[in-house]
């Protein structure tokens, strides 16, 4: 039993081909089981019960086998059919579905070819259509649709062009014929677009004077001459077929050159061309004159006028045409004439408008830009104007936002202006000069109060000054010229350039906050020009004269003088726009005392090298026994004083007294220190020769307070002349060496009184002891007086 059920739950995995061994098997098996029950080898019951189950399972399984052996054989036909389906397909329909390929593809391909030379044959015949349309269209002077029929005619030729693989002759016998009939047409265009548009012109061509702008005439032809068989073609049948052959923007571009050379620019720049505009029944002529006009009667509004009119009339017969422009325009494509010839000039135009019309109505003074305001308005109306005609774009608005930026044109031209004047002050001549006093004053304005706040005070005098002096709060009072610039003489040029920065700043005030900024700005420029230019220009002349340098460093002086309080005399009026600027003018006060310190100390080292060159021919001042020798100190002293008094005398009622008396003590201090430098190096000085010294020194003494003459009035001079100790450094030690020249040993020991006389102020114990070698004899008793020096 147990072998049974293990035969029958196996059954179901066993294939066909082992199927059969285990049925085999499972009979042999039941067989032996019937020979061992009939043997008597079991016990009645059990033996037929095991007997019947397999009998049972037996006759269900038996069924099962025998379909499933029906199948087996059933599948094993299908395969042989398969077999034998697959050999006839391989040896037979193979090589005939081959064969019906390649035939198909040979088909397909012969079916490409065709269609490409039908297509090419129908666009030849399209091309061979419309040229023969194209001709008759051009005998018969209907232009537009000739120049269709030849645009067809065009792409018919590039499709056929386009097609690769065939080597055609015909293309280009076609092209050629094409070309040919394009610039025919193209020929006989420009001569309708010649009839309609005439120019006389005057015979020196790219002339743009006023006399070649009134010999220029323009000729519309706009309808067919009366009493001519030819009929003129209207103007747009030209432009329309020009613009369809792409040469309309060469014609427009050729006509807007002659319009500006000849009509526009003139126009702009001659306030005295008229247009004269003269409609005849077959033609409208324009033409120009000129009328004389007085200097004041130019104004943009007149020069938009004209070119306004000048637009009508061509709009009116000319621009006024439609044209098909694709990618162009509104939504049909279409623009007018008017609106191709604004894209060729309007950037020309404008420029021309701005920088030959509108620059020079810009205003030079601030009361003028309310005027302005009627400048303003006629630019917007006239850009107004050539929007309508469609000659400008809606969107540009160049010559208005030109004229609406007055406020900054305005600084602009006022500031170049004033830097053209300052310049110009700057390069004149230095040694036109006028004279400066502490009464002087420039024209300043009123300033407030201090208790008044920031706004001045308009009316009534101010309370600054008083009598002449400035209350401090107490019973003392400062002189009127306390802190005034001392009497001098400084250049004309540098008083008027003073005086245009004041009268800019004054102008600052009354004007916008940017123009105010601006010119603001501008006055600080004009002194860092000053600073720039006046040293490179003058150069040469402040080197070698010393009359120029002291000028100019009066000059330098003058305009510091000024710096310093020209921001705080306007700083209630620009107060906002100063501190913009740099607050006030103070930092640039050192570096024009710099520089009038640095080229005024240059001519005196030139002065200084004449001095010591003069001395130097004075050989030392040794052997002065030696008449030679005597006479060669003596020249170069007396060069010395001459070289002293003609400086004095260039530099006199040039140089503020106090520098005079300063400068002139400087240089004579130089000589009088380099002759006693000498003398107290003598290593012998003879009784002779220490007389002839003491009679050289002496001209120094009495000649040279001659030197300081800085006034013109010479009873006033002597007061400086007698202070001459305060102004030369070394005049008493000059002084006390003439002394020593003629005195003896007792009178040098008794000045010297122990380091205590006036000897030792003067002098040091060395240079005393070298004197006393030199002047006497080595005794016991120049021994007993050297000793005393110390």
């Amino acid at each position: 039993g147990s072998l049974v059920a293990a035969v029958l739950e196996h059954s179901g995995h066993l294939d066909k081909e082992h199927l059969g061994a285990h049925v085999g098997r499972l009979s042999l098996r039941v067989e032996e089981l019937k020979a061992r029950d009939g043997s008597g080898g079991g016990t009645g019951n059990g033996g037929g019960e095991v007997w019947t189950m397999m009998n049972s399972k037996y006759s269900e399984f038996l069924p099962s086998v025998q379909s499933r052996e029906d199948l087996v054989a059933e599948v094993e036909g299908l395969s042989m059919d398969i077999d034998l389906l697959k050999a006839a397909i391989e040896n037979e329909v193979q090589q005939d579905l081959n064969v019906a390929v390649t035939e198909f593809t040979e088909l397909k391909r012969q079916l490409e070819r065709d269609s490409v030379v039908l297509s090419v044959l129908k666009k030849l015949q399209e091309f061979d259509t419309a040229l023969k349309e194209f001709s008759t269209a051009l005998l018969e002077e209907k232009y537009m649709p000739a120049a269709q029929r030849l645009g067809k005619a065009r792409s018919s030729l590039r499709n056929v062009e386009s097609h690769r693989g065939f080597e055609l002759k015909i293309p280009k016998a076609l092209r050629k014929e094409l070309t040919v009939q394009e610039q025919n047409i193209i020929y006989q265009l420009g001569k309708e677009w010649q009839k309609l548009i005439v120019w006389k012109l005057p015979p020196s061509k790219g002339s743009s004077s006023l006399e070649a702008a009134v010999l220029s005439e323009l000729h519309l032809h706009t309808v067919p001459p009366q009493g001519e068989d030819a009929a003129v073609p209207p103007v747009a049948a030209v432009l329309q077929a020009l613009a369809v052959l792409g040469e309309l923007h060469y014609r427009l571009k050729d006509f807007g050159q002659l319009l500006m050379e000849y009509i526009l620019k003139p126009l702009i720049s001659y306030p005295s061309l008229e247009p004269v505009t003269e409609e005849q029944p077959d033609v409208f002529i324009l033409r120009f004159r000129s009328q004389e006009l007085a200097l004041d009667e130019f104004s943009p509004m007149k020069v938009f006028d004209k070119i306004k009119l000048i637009f009508e009339v061509l709009h009116k017969y000319l621009l006024n045409v439609p044209l098909e422009q694709p990618g162009k325009g509104g939504k049909d494509g279409r623009v007018t004439l008017a609106e191709l010839l604004g894209e060729l000039l309007w950037e020309e135009l404008s420029d021309c408008l701005i920088h030959s019309c509108l620059v020079h109505s810009v205003p030079t003074s601030s009361s003028q830009l309310e005027q302005y305001k009627e400048v303003i308005e006629s630019t917007k109306e006239f850009e107004k104007a050539l929007k309508e005609m469609q000659f400008l774009k809606q969107d540009e608005t160049a010559l208005l936002k030109y004229a609406c930026n007055v406020n900054f044109h305005f600084a602009n031209k006022k500031c170049q202006d004033l830097i053209r004047a300052a310049r110009k002050l700057m390069t004149s001549e230095i040694h036109n000069t006028v004279k400066i006093t502490p009464d002087s004053s420039a024209a300043l304005p009123e300033l407030p109060s201090p208790g008044s706040g920031d706004h001045p005070k308009m009316h009534g005098p101010s309370n600054l000054l008083v009598n002449g002096t400035v209350n401090l709060g107490s019973e003392s009072h400062l002189s009127q010229s306390t802190l005034s610039l001392p009497t001098c003489r400084i250049s004309s040029s540098v008083q008027q350039l003073v005086e245009l920065a004041y009268s800019t700043m004054e102008e600052a005030k009354t004007s916008t906050k940017f123009c105010c900024l601006q010119l603001c700005n501008c006055v600080r420029d004009i002194f860092q020009v000053f600073c720039e230019v006046v040293p490179k220009y003058h150069r040469e002349n402040l080197q070698k004269l010393p009359q120029l340098a002291a000028i100019h460093y009066n000059n330098c002086m003058y305009i510091a003088h000024h710096l310093l309080t020209l921001g705080h005399q306007f700083r209630y009026l620009t107060s906002t726009v100063l501190s913009d600027c740099g607050g006030t003018f103070v930092d640039a006060v050192p570096d024009f005392k710099r520089l009038g310190m640095e080229c005024f100390l240059a001519q005196m080292r030139v002065q200084k090298r004449g001095v010591l060159d003069r001395l130097w021919s004075a050989r030392n001042f040794s052997s002065m026994d030696d008449d030679e020798n005597y006479r060669a100190a003596n020249k170069s002293i007396k060069q010395v004083l001459h070289q002293l008094k003609g400086l004095g005398t260039v530099w006199q009622d040039v140089l503020p007294v106090h520098v005079y008396c300063k400068a002139m003590g400087t240089l004579l201090n130089t000589a009088l220190a380099e002759i006693v430098t000498r003398i107290t190096a003598l290593e012998d000085i003879p009784a002779e020769g220490a007389d002839r010294l003491y009679s050289l020194c002496k001209i120094l003494v009495d000649e040279g307070p001659q030197v300081f003459t800085p006034l013109l009035e010479e009873d006033k001079n002597k007061k400086y002349q007698e202070e001459v100790p305060v102004f030369v450094q070394k005049w008493m030690t000059f002084r006390e060496l003439m002394i020593i020249l003629r005195a003896n040993l007792q009178e040098i020991v008794d000045r010297w009184a122990d380091g205590k006389g006036p000897v030792a102020e003067q002098f040091s114990a060395a240079e005393v002891k070298s004197l006393i070698r030199a002047l006497f004899q080595n005794t016991e008793r120049r021994a007993a007086a050297l000793a005393k020096i110390k």
